[in-house]
């Protein structure tokens, strides 16, 4: 725009001057310019009969006409970009969300749902983020993270985080009544969906349990655990932050069920030999009966619907993971 109307102060200039070059007054040189320019079809100030004064005419016309062209393109440019830019990257965005497939949808981008959008983010996990106010859906693009902005109980706005291609849905709504209501629409609409649900009150995870969820997450009784154990047993607490905080150690832990087709199920954990090979620690073994073996000896044989609870850093985890598991 800047540079347009320098155009237009350069040809107004270049017009004026040639004006008074052939005779004309300051005035009449000025108003000729602004008539030509501006295409107004008024008649010349004085008439144009000889050839000189024509193509002058025609000179400032021209550039007059591409000035100003230029100018206003600009000035719509400036109006219409952010829109037009807007709209393509929320097409682009639709259409990743589109190609997800197995990913996490998080009902509610607050203080705890953006932790969990981090996390997931810093694991490389693909999520969708549904969220109903723009302010919210805008620090959550200026993140990249993709959303949805709607009211995660509506099923069209699930659908269009692709509820029906999602493995977890994570509904962290700050009101208990969102969080039922979101649990109860999700499990209506996919039966096999592994549903987490944030609750606040103490009356709230019985009703998330009716409505289908999977797994109920209380922070405040989280952070009331936390207090008591840093102030009855802080060496747990601080053994805990070294192994799943630390980046120097990045340790994880991780459950495994074991398949029909993997090679460790008929074998006991001293013939798999998993720590010297993987360097992940078997933690413990859950049956498929419910039973739990906590520590597991070394006689103990791993079957078919078994998990294994292991510990270990991040790329052990996936070599054992390729190795029984074929990735």
């Amino acid at each position: 725009m800047v540079y347009g109307l320098v155009a237009i102060q350069v040809v107004g200039f270049y017009g004026v001057a040639g004006y008074m070059v052939m005779g004309w007054s300051f005035l009449d040189a000025l108003y000729q310019v602004v008539i030509t320019i501006s295409g107004v079809g008024f008649g010349e100030v004085r008439p144009l009969t000889s050839t000189v004064a024509r193509i002058h005419t025609m000179t400032v016309i021209g550039m007059g006409m591409l000035s100003v062209a230029f100018t206003l393109g600009s000035f719509v440019q400036f109006l219409t970009e952010n829109e037009i830019l807007g709209y393509f990257g929320h097409q682009r965005m639709m259409k990743q969300i589109q190609a997800l497939s197995g990913h996490t949808i998080v009902a509610g981008y607050g203080r705890v749902g953006g932790l969990v959008c981090d996390e997931l983010a810093a694991r490389e996990q693909p999520f969708v983020i549904i969220e109903l106010s723009h302010e919210r859906c805008a620090i959550a693009e200026a993140h990249r993270f993709p959303f949805v902005t709607g009211d995660a109980t509506e099923e069209l706005v699930l659908k269009e985080a692709g509820i029906d291609r999602a493995k977890v849905l994570v509904s962290v709504m700050p009101n208990d009544a969102e969080n039922v209501f979101i649990t109860l629409t999700a499990r209506q609409m996919c039966s096999n969906l592994v549903i987490i649900a944030r609750a606040e009150g103490p009356s709230t995870p019985k009703k998330l349990r009716q409505a289908g969820a999977d797994h109920i997450v209380m922070p405040a009784a989280i952070g009331a655990h936390r207090i008591v154990s840093l102030l009855t047993n802080p060496a747990a607490v601080e053994f805990t932050e070294l192994v799943t905080k630390r980046s120097s150690v990045a340790i994880e832990m991780d459950e495994m069920p074991i398949p029909n087709s993997s090679a460790l199920a008929g074998l006991s954990l001293r013939d798999a030999d998993i720590k010297r090979r993987t360097g992940v620690i078997v933690v413990a073994i859950k049956r498929s009966d419910g039973r739990v073996e906590f520590p597991p000896s070394g006689d103990e044989i791993m079957a078919a619907g078994d998990s294994l609870v292991l510990l270990g850093r991040r790329p052990d985890l996936d070599r054992f993971r390729q190795q029984y598991f074929g990735g």
